[in-house]
């Protein structure tokens, strides 16, 4: 008897449908037993979830085991460093990223074109130690806004006609990630600066 096989579905499969390999197999039951080591689960719970790990056929089986669990700091730094860069541009009405939760990649690039552009990073969680902003003001500017105790390096910045302005202090807090910007003011020009009064009092009110 020919073996049946089911039809190729023209959908794209979701990410927690993709197979899981031997590897990512191993890589679950490596976590669940640290976070067992850690005492964040029991060693009753650690059965049942390798038992489960063992026998996952795809991503999102074995994305529920470990769910609950914190993610480990240099799969998280590695997965942000292998991002793609993040690309704004200004364009006519300008752009903005933040204040808000978004993923930051190792580099991000921003042309203000003639609407400007505004990076925010002050609600975003980052395991990185250093991120690149590339800004090229053109017409409007770009401005880049950091939490306290996040410090920027404009060393690489070309000034161009519409200048760089950093009000920014150098009061680096342990496990922060160092903005290194690059790029040229251009007509624009580049600002960097912490929150201001405004932002400051939205901050304090969510």
């Amino acid at each position: 008897m020919t073996a049946q096989f089911p039809e190729p579905s023209p959908r794209p499969v979701s990410p927690g449908g993709i197979r899981a390999s031997h590897d990512d197999r191993e890589a679950v039951v490596e976590r669940l037993r640290d976070a067992a080591a850690e005492g964040r689960i029991d060693f009753d719970e650690l059965d049942s979830r390798l038992e489960l790990a063992l026998t996952a056929r795809t991503h999102g089986e074995l994305d529920c085991l470990t769910a609950d669990l914190p993610v480990p700091h240099s799969a998280s730094a590695s997965a942000a460093e292998n991002r793609p860069p993040l690309v704004l541009r200004g364009g006519m009405f300008g752009a903005s990223l933040g204040p808000g939760r978004w993923d930051v990649p190792g580099r991000v690039i921003a042309h203000g074109g003639v609407g400007g552009v505004t990076l925010d990073f002050t609600r975003v969680e980052c395991r990185l130690s250093e991120v690149v902003v590339e800004a090229y003001a053109e017409t409007s500017g770009v401005t880049v806004v950091i939490p306290d105790g996040w410090v920027a390096d404009t060393s690489g910045i070309d000034p161009g006609i519409g200048g760089l302005t950093d009000k920014t202090t150098s009061d680096r807090l342990p496990g922060t990630p160092l903005i290194r910007l690059t790029g040229s003011g251009a007509m624009g020009g580049v600002v960097v600066r912490h929150p201001n009064k405004r932002e400051r009092r939205k901050l304090d009110a969510s």
